[in-house]
């Protein structure tokens, strides 16, 4: 299934070794003209150096709340730093791995590009990670040395302290930024092969176990020569905000590949809550906004959609954004939220639609350079209408690092994502659930987060999450795990009241047959909702573990 790879250019072989056998690899396709790409390539030649060169090194590149600025010339300049530092100093070899730790700063750009100016693989790790999450991926990926924020050096002497680290932004001569700038600025990048291994990602672990994900610097540039040149649309006059971490995918693309290549500004946030990142998008004059849709229901919520009024265009991802959170926002503000699906496993967005091709309700459809259908559990594709797994073909695709799950992903050349979908006769993709919270139910099939929309617009609650759990009788029940607004009792009169208003929403047999309420839902680092982690405390309630 996967194209002939070119001469590597690593020395340390690792990456290209580890890639998963040819026939387990996904159908890759490169159907439109910006997807064509030379057979050596460098992205951070492409994603700095060239940008650089055409908006001018003067242009702002990278803005922070509290004011830094760097231009193009300087990220240009402390990129081809860092990669003198790690070839010069830390004996970094082509191929070898480089382990990144830190909340999104400008320096964690220079390290990123850096890395790959020298021919390295980038693994980034969010800020949030503990040891005992920093181990397995390090065990997976086999850094040679790991660059890290000064005030998140903790965690990785304490799980790695075989591990050369070098950190940043901090006192002493041997910090990273110090280094620097006893290095000159120009750096001959390491001339990569368009398909050796520029990323290893860690998947957020929102169904489980975390998996490895490969990705060659050809990549890194078809994810902006798809979703970011024909859905996104970035202007050289944009400034970009994002609160997804650079080491989500997500956070990627919209803080670093896309501003990038557009000649475009990103201002990076460390941590904000959803009231705050409304406040700074309104403060910085910020044009182009993306987070999760957790995200825009609290704005909406706290009643500071106004603040977003002057975003040209906003995206959501990670989790289907609610029809109703979406008309609230164009009712408000005239926001037209562009929606979209991707995965960690593909990199970034790949069916979404802008402007007046969205359909509200709908995720959108195939963006250029991708197709998509709807599989059912034999294989088969389904037509119109007909809900089952939602299977994509495109220039990127899953390669994970030595994992048995990549069969399980991989299915006939298609990736199949893990969520159910249906498309109409104009090919547009409706969302459902994901396939593991598909709730079948006295013979019905009821979508979790459907029946988490409805309950979530009462009054009283602040967020949900349903899961099914078994049922003797009905073979599942809908359960649901409800937050209440501070002050407001959890009993058994407001769980009544919470089904009667979920069975004036939608179709009575959706509603939760089991309503129990939590200070708090389980979520990874990335925000996303870890329904596994609600399925763990039923089946150990059923084994007689829990009270």
């Amino acid at each position: 299934m996967s194209l002939p790879l070119s001469p590597t250019s690593h020395l340390d072989t690792f990456a290209r070794d580890h890639l998963p056998p040819a026939d387990l690899w996904p159908v890759i396709e490169f159907t439109t003209p910006e997807l064509a790409c030379p057979a050596r390539l460098n992205a951070a030649a492409e994603l700095i150096d060239v940008p650089a060169a055409s908006y001018g090194p003067d242009r702002p590149a990278l803005r922070t709340p509290a004011g830094e600025v760097w231009s193009y010339g300087d990220l240009r300049t402390r990129a081809n730093q860092v990669a003198r530092v790690l070839t010069e100093d830390l004996g970094l070899v082509p191929g070898g791995r480089v382990l990144l730790r830190s909340p999104n700063t400008p320096w964690t750009v220079a390290c990123w590009l850096g890395v790959l100016k020298a021919g390295g693989v980038v693994v980034t790790t969010t800020a949030a990670l503990r040891a005992r999450e920093i181990v397995p991926i390090a065990e997976r990926t086999r850094p040679s040395v790991a660059l890290v924020d000064h005030r998140f050096t903790d965690e990785v002497r304490t799980a790695l302290p075989g591990l050369r680290l070098v950190a940043y932004g901090g006192p002493g001569a041997d910090d990273l930024v110090a280094r620097c700038a006893a290095k000159p600025g120009e750096f001959t990048n390491v001339d990569t092969a368009a398909d050796d291994v520029a990323l290893l990602g860690p998947t957020s672990g929102s169904t489980g176990v975390p998996k490895i994900t490969m990705h060659f610097h050809r990549d890194l540039l078809s994810i902006d020569n798809t979703f970011g040149r024909h859905v996104l649309r970035l202007r050289p006059d944009d400034l970009v905000a994002c609160t997804a971490p650079f080491a989500f995918t997500f956070g990627l693309g919209m803080l670093i590949v896309f501003p990038l290549r557009a000649g475009a500004c990103a201002l990076l946030t460390e941590t904000v809550a959803p009231a705050g990142l409304a406040d700074l998008v309104e403060q910085h004059d910020v044009t182009v906004l993306a987070t999760a849709p957790t995200a825009y229901k609290a704005i909406v919520r706290e009643g500071k959609a106004h603040r977003l009024a002057g975003l040209r265009a906003a995206v959501s991802a990670g989790e289907h954004i609610p029809l109703a959170t979406w008309q609230e926002l164009r009712d408000a503000v005239g926001l037209r939220v562009i929606d979209g699906i991707g995965a960690t496993e593909l990199l970034h967005i790949f069916i979404s639609a802008a402007g007046d091709d969205i359909r509200p309700g709908a995720t959108g459809r195939p963006v250029p350079g991708y197709r998509a259908t709807v599989l059912g559990l034999d294989g088969a594709e389904l037509g119109p209408g007909e809900p089952g797994r939602l299977a994509v073909i495109g220039p990127v695709g899953c390669r994970y690092l030595d994992d048995g799950r990549q069969q399980d992903y991989v299915v006939g050349g298609w990736n199949v994502t893990g969520d159910i979908f249906h498309r109409d006769e104009d090919g547009y993709f409706y969302y459902h659930a994901r396939s593991d919270n598909m709730i079948v139910s006295s013979g019905y099939n009821i979508g979790g987060p459907e029946v988490e929309a409805a309950i979530d617009t009462h009054p009283d609650v602040v967020e949900s999450a349903v899961v099914g759990r078994p049922d003797t009788e009905r073979g599942s029940v809908v359960c649901a795990f409800v937050v209440l607004r501070e002050g407001v009792a959890g009993d058994a009169a407001k769980a009544r009241e919470i089904q009667d208003h979920v069975k004036q929403v939608l179709a009575p047999y959706k509603y939760p047959r089991e309503v129990r309420f939590h200070d708090a839902l389980p979520r990874n680092t990335s925000g996303k909702l870890q329904r596994f982690a609600l399925r763990k405390i039923i089946e150990a309630e059923q084994r007689g573990e829990l009270p």
